[in-house]
């Protein structure tokens, strides 16, 4: 080796060998846990909180980020230096180092728990023995302790360099809590806290007027906001400002409508909760449904509303659960809450006795069903006793679900009975004489955003029985019942329970707290950043942060499409139904033509979407116009935050309300679509004309039966014990096709018996005639 040669590979060591020399612990690990002690160990920032009530992270979302292992880094000065390494030789001095407890507990001390050490170690590994040159200083400490003239303990600091490589949150763990703090949610909005506010809650049942005297305060007020949960609820309230001569702009997540001409501004606006703007300034605003505040994936809009609304008088309406929980939460502004009790108006009463029979209904009835099959199997049975019945459920569009309340209230349409979902519960007004549970088990999300079959809640109930006898309709008193005798007692247990006190509201990691983590992990994908975000959050004991499952789905989709982070938040906002792969599949183009920077125009999405669509022939049609409707929802919804790349909103409003009328017709007919899909579907509801009690036979011979052949358990006879399978029906936890496939399979299986046990007879009486 030349002499220049070396003085240029000794100036290019200079930085590692100082380093080294910082670092290097001579006297094994006695002398590296005193080092450490006194915090003079090269490498070793401590990135535990310093706060005593921070939680722990969860270390299983931390994503290690890949090294490149065929880097030349210092070429081959190690080896030039030294020698090369023994690949074998390595791999046992690693292997050992692993095993040191107290490594082990030094990497703790610095974040690394053992599921980190265990990644970190593997990466560490990998990239020692594949690396083709090291770094100068790690290949000579490496070749010392091979040598005998180092101890494995001198890895570590090279080690934990590496990990804080391949989990950068590690170096700044401290900022990401402090980004994560959402113990003062309340601070988020210094313009609400720049001026004193006037909170009055009214409280009242469904039915009570709690919402009308707000909303005539609402009307008085020189401006005026509105922040309701639904577009229906919106646009109410849209159209009652303006008949009463009160200007007032509409505004949703898909819609803004401007009364002035020009498009000025109105002093009063209506609009769901999550558009309301926490910095213009209003005389009054009403919050309407406050109870929803708990709900785990909209919580967060209740709450951002309540704190942050720039208003003098905050009108809160909503259940008196909620009364106790937002006058504490109002203690954090020191804002004091004004109570106005309300009760309901009507009266409705729980009758003695269940329906049990849809020979037993009468005009002003609505049966209340918690999924779609039972709406289109029970509507499809109604209309055979000759009867016409309206359909609501929460998936059809805002224009046919007011088209199809107008034909039920209209005293001169024959449409008399109404088929809904709990849809019903908010947002329409229809004069419904009785309300009928067919069922008391309703799907639902949890908290960990898992679904999960379970029985209704007072509040739920609640909710649905109030639209029974409401004070405008025509009927002055409201019934509530069953549609099986099983479910009334738990009905009426339900109904006389308090409602559960609310004790938390949501919250939501913003777009910009968002940003300030990718800045510290500029390599995390976005549903990843989001879990860290959550797992390091501190809330104290009034909140929770909201289920953000359908925000990780979206964000997950669309990973590969290259987006930068602001547009791609808002995309995972976007409100879909991730349940229909026709909406994921638009969503997903969506971004992909984003991401190409080239706008959607009215001509590609008419392509996307096959327009212009047929009527419907049959339910699978009916429901895909549905998920046609929710993907021109999703482009105006977009549009409004992207002007440019969605420009043709006019005309897609156009066609979504044609595509409207075309799902109102199918709807109208949806008896003739529900016979067409299926000519042999069953009435899982089917039962005798006369009562039980005029029978006088029990349950098991008149109960509610199917009528089609093997469906159910089979008794003695071959009968079909059909009680468990219409209940399972009843309840969402079997479909119809389900139940035939399985049949099928009893029926396949019976069969396989059948022919087994013949052919062991046949073999026994072979071997007695042998005999």
């Amino acid at each position: 080796m030349s002499l220049n040669r070396c003085v240029r590979l000794f100036s290019r060591l200079q930085r590692h060998l100082n380093t080294r020399t910082s670092c290097r612990v001579t006297s094994g690990c006695n002398l590296l846990l005193r080092q450490h002690q006194a915090s003079s160990v090269v490498c070793c920032r401590n990135v535990s909180s310093n706060s005593s009530n921070s939680k722990p992270p969860d270390t299983s979302l931390f994503v290690p980020v890949s090294l490149k292992t065929d880097t030349l880094g210092d070429g081959s000065v190690g080896a030039e230096l030294t020698q090369p390494l023994d690949k074998s030789e390595l791999l046992k001095m690693l292997n050992r180092f692993y095993k040191r407890k107290e490594m082990q507990k030094l990497a703790a001390n610095q974040g690394l728990d053992a599921c980190l050490f265990h990644q970190t170690f593997i990466s560490f590994r990998k990239y020692v023995l594949e690396t083709t040159s090291l770094p100068a200083d790690l290949h000579i400490t490496l070749n010392d302790i091979c040598c005998g003239a180092g101890h494995t303990d001198d890895i570590y600091p090279y080690f934990l360099r590496h990990a804080k490589q391949v989990f950068p949150m590690l170096d700044c763990m401290d900022d990401l809590r402090k980004i994560s703090d959402l113990r003062v949610p309340a601070n988020w909005y210094p313009e609400a806290r720049a001026i004193q506010r006037k909170v009055i809650f009214h409280a009242g049942p469904t039915n009570s007027g709690k919402t009308y005297h707000a909303i005539q305060r609402y009307l008085a007020a020189q401006s005026a906001v509105y922040c309701g949960p639904l577009k229906l609820l919106a646009h109410e309230i849209f159209e009652k400002s303006n008949g009463a001569s009160v200007p007032c702009d509409l505004v949703t997540g898909e819609d803004r409508t401007f009364v002035d001409p020009e498009g000025r501004a109105a002093g009063h606006v209506a609009c769901t909760i999550e558009m309301c703007s926490v910095s213009t300034p209003y005389e009054v605003a009403v919050i309407d449904e406050i109870q929803m505040i708990r709900d785990p994936s909209r919580g967060w809009a209740w709450t951002r509303a309540l704190l942050g609304l720039c208003a003098e008088e905050i009108h809160v309406c909503g259940e008196p659960a909620a009364v106790d929980f937002i006058r504490e939460l109002m203690y954090t502004t020191g804002e004091e809450v004004e109570v106005h009790n309300y009760q309901r108006l009507t009266p409705f009463s729980i009758l003695n006795h269940a329906v049990e029979s849809l020979d037993n209904l009468r005009p002003g009835d609505c049966i209340v069903c918690f999924s779609k099959n039972d709406i289109y199997s029970i509507s499809r049975q109604i209309e055979a006793r000759g009867l016409e019945c309206a359909v609501i459920y929460g998936s059809l569009p805002p224009g046919t679900k007011l088209s199809q309340a107008k034909k039920f209230n209209d005293p001169d349409d024959p449409c008399k009975i109404l088929v809904a979902t709990d849809a019903i519960g908010m947002g329409l007004n229809l004069s419904i004489k009785r309300i009928i549970f067919n069922s008391l088990v309703k799907p639902n999300m949890n908290e960990k955003g898992e679904k999960q079959m379970e029985t209704i809640s007072t509040s739920q109930a609640l909710q649905i029985a109030g639209r029974a006898g409401r004070f405008s309709s025509v009927f002055k008193e409201g019934e509530v019942t069953t549609m099986h005798r099983d479910d009334l007692p738990i009905l009426k247990e339900i109904l006389s329970r308090s409602v559960d006190p609310i004790e938390t509201a949501g919250l939501h990691p913003t777009a910009e707290q968002i940003e300030m983590f990718a800045y510290h992990l500029p390599d995390a994908t976005l549903s990843n950043l989001v879990d860290i975000f959550v797992s390091l959050s501190q809330v104290d004991g009034m909140y929770f942060v909201c289920n953000i499952d359908d925000f990780k789905f979206l964000a997950d989709m669309i990973q590969h499409i290259p987006l930068n982070l602001r547009s791609r938040y808002v995309f995972c906002t976007a409100p879909i139904n991730k349940k229909q792969p026709f909406v994921c599949t638009s969503f997903l183009k969506f971004a992909r033509q984003f991401s190409r920077d080239e706008p959607l125009t009215f001509n590609w999405v008419c392509r996307h979407i096959g327009w212009p669509v047929a009527a419907p022939k049959n339910i699978k049609d009916l429901v895909h116009l549905e998920a046609v409707h929710d993907v021109l929802d999703l482009y105006l919804w977009l549009s409004y935050r992207f002007m440019d790349m969605f420009p043709d909103t006019a005309s897609i409003r156009e066609i979504q309300r044609e595509l409207d009328d075309v799902i109102q017709t199918g709807v109208r007919n949806i008896t003739r679509l529900i016979r067409a899909t299926d000519p042999n579907i069953t009435d899982p509801l089917q039962t005798h004309g006369n009562s039980l009690d005029q029978a006088g036979k029990s349950r098991e011979d008149t109960g509610s039966t199917f009528s089609t052949k093997g469906r159910g358990q089979r008794g003695p006879g071959g009968r079909i014990d059909s009680s468990l399978a219409s209940r399972l029906v009843r309840d969402g936890l079997l479909t119809p096709d389900l139940l035939k496939q399985l049949q099928r399979e009893w029926s396949q299986s019976s069969s396989r018996s059948a022919l087994l046990s013949e052919q062991t007879n046949k073999d026994s009486k072979g071997k007695k005639k042998k005999k």
